[in-house]
């Protein structure tokens, strides 16, 4: 207590010395004063410091989602342009100096306007993304069964019972009993009966007027009513029906009339290489 109370009397002295300006009080004061400041400004200069360092790491985290949103925009049918809507910057560096505290908290307020509106635009590529996603699941062009030749192709053809030219409405997958056989597409299941001519048969609904049959199946694994999904196995390869051989009779049907089903499995190729080739890295 008595050390305490020793050093609360001196501080007043020291303090009243200072206000009356009594000798050598006032260069003493005018120390203590400039080392506050001295002790606040490196304060304030290694705070400076660090915000400055993680501002030059938000600006190559703005660099990198610019170069992500070009890519997404690419992929969604927009225009990358309108994504990076901030010009081009650059030059000869003249001089470097350390940035004020007025200067960083403009520049993060600038780059926080442009990440906002950088996430509302990919706001907008995320939900055109999604819708094409949808529409592409409800076409029928994924491979009713992998990694097999076709067979007869849509047109007309010589009927192998009778002998005589006939139109072949489908186009025919040759494979082993038991091959799964896949959903070209999303769908409902409207129909899944024995049939004199199809066998076991599928028929998916797609909307929008479009079907799918699957035929001559030696199992099948949905009922009607039951919603399935793109490359979902439905039903197994067999012989079932006006038939041959082991294979899969696989149609496609607009607006009730027979379509070929290679144009509708062609595009969807076409589409994967064309989205290989987006995702890519670009060189430089």
């Amino acid at each position: 207590m008595l050390m305490l109370g020793s050093v609360a009397a001196y501080h007043g002295v020291f303090l009243e010395g200072v206000r009356q300006g009594w000798p050598g009080f006032a260069s003493m004061g005018r120390l203590v004063h400039q080392s506050k400041l001295d002790t606040q400004e490196v304060f304030m200069r290694e705070n400076l410091d660090a915000m400055a360092r993680k501002l030059g790491e938000m600006q190559a985290r703005m660099m990198h989602l610019e170069s992500l949103g070009e890519r997404v925009a690419g992929l969604a049918g927009m225009n990358p342009v309108e994504f990076k809507k901030e010009p081009g910057a650059g030059g000869v560096l003249v001089l470097e100096r350390e940035l004020t505290l007025t200067e960083l908290l403009k520049e993060m307020e600038r780059l926080d306007l442009s990440s906002s509106s950088r996430v509302d635009w990919m706001t907008v590529a995320e939900s055109r993304l999604f819708d094409q996603k949808i529409q592409r699941s409800m076409v029928p062009t994924e491979q009713p069964v992998a990694g097999v030749r076709t067979g007869s192709p849509f047109g007309f053809r010589m009927d192998p019972f009778t002998g005589r030219s006939a139109l072949h409405t489908g186009l025919d997958f040759p494979a082993d009993v038991g091959t799964p056989i896949l959903a070209a597409a999303g769908g409902v299941v409207v129909v899944q009966e024995y049939h004199p001519a199809y066998g076991n048969m599928v028929e998916i609904d797609h909307g929008n007027q479009l079907i799918t049959r699957y035929a001559h199946a030696s199992r099948v694994h949905v009922k009607n009513g039951d919603i399935v999904k793109r490359g979902q196995k439905i039903a197994e390869v067999g012989s079932t029906g006006r038939s041959t051989g082991p294979h899969l009779h696989f149609e496609v049907w607009v607006s009730g009339v027979p379509q070929d089903p290679q144009r509708f499995l062609a595009a969807g190729e076409s589409m994967a290489t064309a989205q290989l080739q987006q995702i890519r890295p670009r060189k430089p």
